[in-house]
């Protein structure tokens, strides 16, 4: 759903029927326009864990979609760009409700040798939404009245509430939420309809035990035994505090989680995703028709792209996908920028353009298969259980504010300057690839307890590194 607003929204604000009827937009206001949904979602993710961890995952996935679908509605209703933008503030409220969650829901019912591909799942959906997205403005087009701008968000909509339901008749909650609250015959039950392996079952609650293990606490946060009695349930937790993900034994992997989600924004791509009819038509493609076609078949693209992405996943490892994928979206930015830099890049002659507009599919492929894939996982799996859905709700909230800060500058620097954006993305993407080399420890395939170990003794290789320098 939120990829399918991503895919629809910056078409929709360069259609002839949305400026006949909010007027044109000068470049601060249409970034405005466009990103209004980041920083409502931004503030809310920082909530979405403790309502998850209230709720149950399902329930707080259903109510993030809710309030989505009503934003949806509220921008398909739209009479005055101010209630347009407001439909975005409330869509983007319940988009940082359900998105994190619904990663650390995956990832909680993944068992390890599985988690890489299901929890990035997703992935395969969001670039769908995309391709969904772009098409569906295309064919609007076609339509002469208001209808042209605001079938997508009734589509949208209504797409939502589908979703809503869906997650509360289908989705189970999570087994290992049931257990960390004692209720085990339900997690036993949970796990048969999940169709999880009874040896997998075990090494997840032995991991859970593990996880509730020696750790810097509070009186209300204290390690959870096992207890034999009630078949070997664990103990309910006692209330947990939302500052516990800052705890000594987990605050480096925290700090990472919300370096990498917020770096992955400044690599550009929702700049991209956002204003790809903008971006083909400075290229060349001076006609909506060709941008928007352009625009849906860099959809396809990505699409096609990530079901590798996804096969794959487990083979090629978080660390070599991130540093080797942020070598190439570097490389390729430079590439676009040093183009129109020097010059080369001409509206209706030579083969600068053509070169610039098959590099933004390059790009996004490589991005598809790397980052966005890799990433995420990484982030939810790398956290211990009692701070999964809470640091993952802040690297989202990361992402969500350096998103924000995307969408609201490119179209400001590219009405400014033709080649500042892609250096700017290309520099933040090569920082990151070095800060993933020096500080990201790989976690492909491995239990809870081995992750553990692995960023204990990242920890002391780091430790010695910064001593040293």
């Amino acid at each position: 759903m939120s990829s399918m607003d991503t895919g629809v929204i910056g078409a929709v604000t360069v259609m002839e029927s949305f400026i006949s009827d909010f007027g044109t937009l000068s470049a601060t206001i249409h970034g405005l326009v466009v990103s209004s949904i980041l920083i409502p979602a931004a503030i809310s993710s920082c909530f979405a864990g403790r309502l998850a961890d209230v709720l149950g995952r399902p329930k707080a996935i259903a109510v993030g979609a809710l309030l989505f679908g009503l934003g949806a509605a509220l921008e398909a209703g739209g009479a005055k760009l101010a209630m347009f933008v407001f439909g975005r503030i409330v869509e983007g409220i319940g988009e940082g409700l359900y998105l994190g969650t619904l990663v650390v829901y995956i990832c909680e019912i993944s068992p390890p040798s599985q988690r890489g591909p299901l929890t990035a799942g997703p992935q395969l959906f969001t670039t769908f939404g995309l391709v969904v997205g772009f098409f569906i403005c295309y064919g609007s087009t076609a339509l002469e009245s208001s209808l042209a701008w605001r079938t997508p968000f009734i589509i949208l909509s209504c797409l939502s509430m589908l979703f809503v339901m869906a997650s509360l008749v289908w989705l189970v909650p999570s087994p290992r939420w049931l257990i960390l609250r004692g209720r085990q015959v339900e997690a036993s039950a949970a796990w048969e309809v999940l169709g999880v392996a009874s040896a997998d079952r075990e090494k997840m609650e032995v991991e859970l035990q593990a996880a509730a293990g020696p750790r810097t606490v509070t009186s209300v946060d204290a390690p959870r035994p096992i207890d034999t009695s009630t078949g070997g349930s664990v103990v309910p937790a006692a209330k947990q505090g939302f500052l516990d993900m800052f705890a000594p034994d987990v605050r480096s992997r925290t700090s990472l989680a919300v370096f990498l989600l917020g770096m992955q924004q400044l690599s550009g791509i929702d700049g991209v995703l956002y204003y790809a009819p903008l971006l083909f038509t400075q290229a060349g493609l001076t006609s909506s028709e060709s941008s928007f076609l352009a625009s849906g078949v860099s959809g396809i693209v990505i699409f096609a792209v990530t079901i590798p992405a996804l096969i794959f996943a487990d083979k090629w490892g978080r660390r070599p996908s991130t540093i080797y994928g942020g070598i190439g979206i570097a490389s390729v930015m430079f590439l676009i920028g040093g183009l129109y830099a020097g010059n080369a890049v001409h509206l209706n002659t030579g083969a600068g353009r053509w070169v610039v507009i098959v590099s933004i599919y390059v790009y996004a492929a490589i991005f598809c298969v790397s980052w966005a894939v890799g990433m995420r996982t990484y982030v939810a799996e790398s956290q211990p259980q009692r701070t999964r859905a809470s640091a993952t709700s802040l690297a989202y909230g990361s992402n969500w504010v350096t998103n924000f800060l995307v969408a609201l500058t490119t179209p400001i620097l590219l009405a400014r300057s033709t080649f500042a954006a892609y250096f700017l993305f290309g520099g933040c993407t090569l920082l990151t690839a070095f800060v993933c080399f020096m500080f990201m420890p790989e976690t492909r395939g491995l239990s809870l307890d081995q992750i553990e170990d692995v960023f204990r003794r990242q920890g002391t290789r780091s430790s010695k590194f910064l001593r040293t320098t």
